[in-house]
């Protein structure tokens, strides 16, 4: 199992996403596959449509971990690409309480205490040379541009939210 390059995230936001899918995440010591994520650029959807001091790090970092908190309660893990800006958020994991950005977060205890880290530390992504069945789908909770087909997921797994596939 091999760890992937920091240049592997120097690419288009949606090629790397869909190649994430099947990939192993690791934090600390827990390792799990990588099952969903949605892909996120200067869309209307995205942090990155304006620059900020939050989304500063979709735009000057690939391979960093962008960790943000919504609705009060819940932290989404993000991996930052290809400085055009670019972020892939991390849905769901094969791992217990891992079916969603904010589970995943509150399982693995990540917080915005994570934001701004390079891969390779606490947080690695693996290639064990699996190949997914990948399909797509809109992606989920976001009102502007439904139309860009950028989430993508492992067809098979059924901890993966059904409801909105195309």
């Amino acid at each position: 199992m091999k760890q992937l390059s920091k240049e592997f995230f120097n690419r288009d936001t949606v090629v790397v996403a869909k190649e994430l899918i099947g990939k192993i995440l690791q934090v600390d010591n827990i390792r799990a596959r990588i099952l969903e994520v949605e892909a996120y650029k200067e869309d209307l959807a995205s942090h990155a449509r304006t620059k900020t001091p939050r989304s500063k790090i979709m735009f000057d970092t690939h391979g960093h971990i962008y960790v943000y908190f919504i609705y009060g309660m819940y932290h989404c893990l993000n991996i930052t690409t290809d400085s055009k800006p670019g972020a892939i958020l991390i849905r769901a994991i094969d791992y217990p309480g891992c079916s969603g950005p904010g589970k995943l977060c509150k399982t693995l205890n990540i917080t915005r205490k994570d934001n701004g880290l390079e891969l390779g530390g606490r947080f690695k992504i693996l290639d064990d040379g699996f190949i997914a069945k990948i399909k797509k789908s809109e992606r989920i909770g976001i009102k502007e541009d439904k139309h860009l087909l950028w989430r993508f997921y492992i067809e098979d797994y059924s901890v993966v939210n059904q409801k909105r596939i195309i």
